[in-house]
């Protein structure tokens, strides 16, 4: 059986040039049904004409307003149900990615029924790999390394925190996975109820993968890998950094801040886990080649 596949991406003030190139990379494959959904959640409807890139296969609804990053893609998700997809693909509006990525991520989970959510191996526009495979975070995982930035304290949380003791080269099971490029099973994004919208921005995809992970695997894919430009803006940006900030403390108040029996036994056994897959290390990042 063919698999349906539908994805959605959230618009906000976009640069056309570059949500044509999310467009592009798409439909770039030979799967037949497929369709994607812009959520613009801009002031102004100006990203319309987005749509005929592809009338036949992409859907445009503007929110008029701003609801957020997982209220927007659950809209999206919520209006691709009546195309009845198996998979559903979470896509940020910075990614690039060849052909070959979703048929290849499709084609694992199908042979794999258990994976709820995947993502593939991730880079940098100058090919540097980005470390977004995390454990689920500990307060001073996220807090300190922000407010406290000396080298060799953030040296010690990344290690750790980033998984930088692995190599990123095999396909495992990984706790907490981007949301920039999430492919997932449509009835398990269901069965959790797709993103709790109480987040508006940031840390939404976290607590995804945390639920999904409760009845489903979450995998890291690197037979796969995009391109994501990754601008980190809460660093740069104040009103960003508060709703990263808010987020957090919702994040650590819904799931447990000091005290969270579920995220040290999570993340105990993910350690164990890679271990063995790269024991002496690996510190450095890694380029593509």
């Amino acid at each position: 059986m063919i698999s349906v596949i539908t994805a959605s991406l959230v618009l906000y003030k976009s640069n056309s040039d570059t949500i044509r190139d999310v467009i592009r990379s798409f439909f770039s494959d030979r799967i037949l049904n497929k369709k994607l959904l812009l959520i613009d959640n801009s002031p102004t409807d100006e990203l319309r004409f987005l749509q005929e890139e592809r009338p036949e296969d992409i859907i445009y609804i503007f929110n008029n307003k701003n609801v957020g990053f997982g209220t927007a893609h659950n809209i999206g998700e919520r209006e691709a149900q009546r195309f009845n997809p198996d998979f559903h693909l979470i896509l940020n509006p910075d990614v690039v990615f060849g052909p070959e990525v979703i048929p290849s991520m499709v084609k694992y989970m199908e042979q794999h029924r258990d994976i709820g959510l995947m993502v593939p191996q991730v880079y940098y526009p100058d090919g540097k790999r980005q470390h977004l495979c995390k454990l689920l975070p500990r307060p001073w995982d996220v807090f300190l390394r922000r407010f406290f930035p000396v080298k060799p304290c953030i040296t010690r949380t990344n290690e750790r925190y980033e998984l930088r003791f692995w190599s990123y080269e095999t396909i495992e099971d990984i706790p907490s996975l981007s949301g920039c490029f999430m492919l997932v099973r449509t009835d398990i994004y269901n069965q959790v109820g797709g993103f709790d919208e109480r987040f508006f921005m940031y840390a939404e995809d976290l607590d995804l993968c945390r639920r999904i992970g409760q009845i489903s695997r979450t995998v890291f894919f690197p037979s796969a890998s995009i391109t994501h430009a990754y601008a980190r803006a809460s660093y740069h940006d104040a009103r960003l950094l508060k709703h990263h900030m808010t987020s957090l403390f919702l994040y650590f108040t819904k799931w447990g801040w000091i005290f969270d029996a579920e995220r040290d036994r999570i993340n105990k056994t993910c350690i164990a886990n890679l271990a063995p897959s790269n024991p002496k290390g690996h510190q450095q990042s890694s380029n593509r080649t």
